[in-house]
């Protein structure tokens, strides 16, 4: 499938305040023209606080999001639909749509009003199912699908949209370990600017360019993943024990957490989950 071509994305210095309470605090990130970046911290970290505002779901409190350099919140909405794409944790509602429904929502930003699908548009939308071993789901009910089938759906509407940037909150959840792989080699075949949230390090070291690690809504480091994913980090950010060792194929750092470290040792007043 051939993506158009690959933009740039960068937060500068966003901070998000929701009642009073700092859920990112002057964060910054760049996305250059087809490279991957991984989004990685524990629970509570403000990884999908950062997405929701790359992809326009949130205003930032201060700092901006620049897409090619211009400001989201200046782009007409249709505009920013063309050359961005989200997947999200949250799924649709229980509507009666299908499975051809979904991922035909991806091609409204190249539409007019009440425009039909054409030839072209069906030959994506089933293309894109097909990129996800999703094709024989075509005509079937959304919402009787299983966590993993819907989840490869709303990757396929993503894929659909055919932009040029992609943000995808953790695309693997709910995926099997093939599909978990065959995912984020698609995104990589694609050749378009990714930012993905990814909570398996594993994943992330083997096909991320970069890594952007977040702790408590602030940027802990940022680099390639050899350099990112230290015993020190694991143990700063994650409270854990862990050895990391570079695979003898891939080259990619190994993270082996260390299941008989002392947990009395990580204190509970020691963490810090905002």
């Amino acid at each position: 499938m051939t993506a158009p071509l690959a933009g740039t994305l960068q937060a500068e210095r966003v901070t998000v305040v929701i009642d009073g309470r700092p859920l990112l605090e002057a964060v910054s990130l760049a996305a250059a023209p087809a490279e991957i970046v991984g989004l990685v911290g524990p629970n509570g970290a403000g990884k999908s606080t950062l997405l929701r505002t790359l992809y326009r779901a949130r205003r930032p409190t201060s700092g901006r999001v620049l897409l090619d350099g211009e400001d989201i919140w200046r782009m007409p909405g249709r505009r920013l639909a063309r050359r961005l794409a989200a997947v999200l944790q949250e799924t649709p509602g229980d509507f009666e749509l299908t499975v051809y429904d979904v991922v035909a929502m991806g091609r409204t930003p190249h539409k007019r009003a009440f425009q039909g699908d054409d030839a072209a548009d069906r030959e994506i939308i089933v293309g894109s199912l097909a990129e996800l071993e999703a094709a024989h789901l075509v005509g079937a009910p959304f919402d009787r699908l299983s966590g993993g089938e819907k989840q490869r759906v709303l990757i396929a509407r993503a894929l659909a949209q055919r932009t040029g940037v992609l943000v995808l909150d953790e695309p693997t959840n709910h995926l099997d370990l093939r599909h978990q792989i065959d995912a984020l080699r698609l995104v990589r075949r694609l050749g378009v600017t990714t930012v993905v949230a990814l909570h398996d390090l594993n994943l992330a070291a083997s096909f991320c360019d970069r890594l952007h690690v977040l702790n408590a809504g602030r940027t802990v480091v940022s680099g390639p993943p050899g350099d990112v994913l230290t015993p020190q980090l694991l143990a700063d950010v994650y409270r854990v024990d862990a050895e990391v060792v570079e695979h003898p194929r891939s080259g990619h750092p190994q993270i082996t957490v260390l299941p008989d470290s002392n947990p009395e040792k990580w204190r509970a007043d020691d963490l810090d989950f905002a």
